[in-house]
């Protein structure tokens, strides 16, 4: 299967239950993307972190959430941005997702969490193929609202990727 196929189908199975999908929106350096509410466990102020050595430094370290260690990523590491000192805005965004086959509890670091609001299929598109800062794979699509475009990642490229890199450095 080709990239674009492969986005193409990401693209569509991202709304192939609904036109319309609640999300929260948070920024990262500039930036607005959106999570699906339904993954969302919990937004948490900042919480004393654990350095993980040897781990890769998109998750670098834990977090004690509710008396369980879960990792904390850094999307602004996986996009390629610069990491950034926190702000009295950051948050950590706690999701659940399936990681090969199993329910997941991971951390997500933001510079601000926005909202939690509605988004229409109509509005929607798959990432372009050229042109791109990050790669097309780790977006499932770009919304755009108002004179803007919000942009859901597509975590389970994302963290696969990254499983797989920390399994071939060990």
């Amino acid at each position: 299967m080709s990239a674009t196929a492969a986005t193409a189908e990401r693209f569509d199975n991202h709304w192939s239950y609904a036109e319309e999908v609640e999300v929260l929106t948070f920024d990262l350096n500039g930036e607005t993307f959106a999570l699906e509410a339904v993954i969302v466990q919990e937004i948490l102020d900042l919480l004393p972190e654990t350095a993980v050595p040897g781990s890769q430094p998109f998750v670098a370290s834990v977090i004690n959430f509710r008396g369980k260690v879960i990792p904390l990523a850094d999307l602004r590491l996986a996009f390629g941005m610069e990491a950034a000192e926190a702000t009295i805005d950051s948050r950590i965004i706690v999701i659940e997702i399936d990681l090969q086959g199993e329910q997941t509890l991971v951390g997500l670091r933001t510079d601000k969490v926005n909202e939690v609001t509605t988004l229409a299929k109509s509005a929607s598109e798959a990432p372009p193929s050229i042109g791109m800062r990050w790669r097309a794979d780790y977006i499932n699509c770009l919304v755009k609202r108002g004179g803007e475009f919000i942009i859901l990642p597509n975590l389970q490229a994302i963290f696969s990727s990254r499983h797989k890199a920390a399994g071939a450095a060990s």
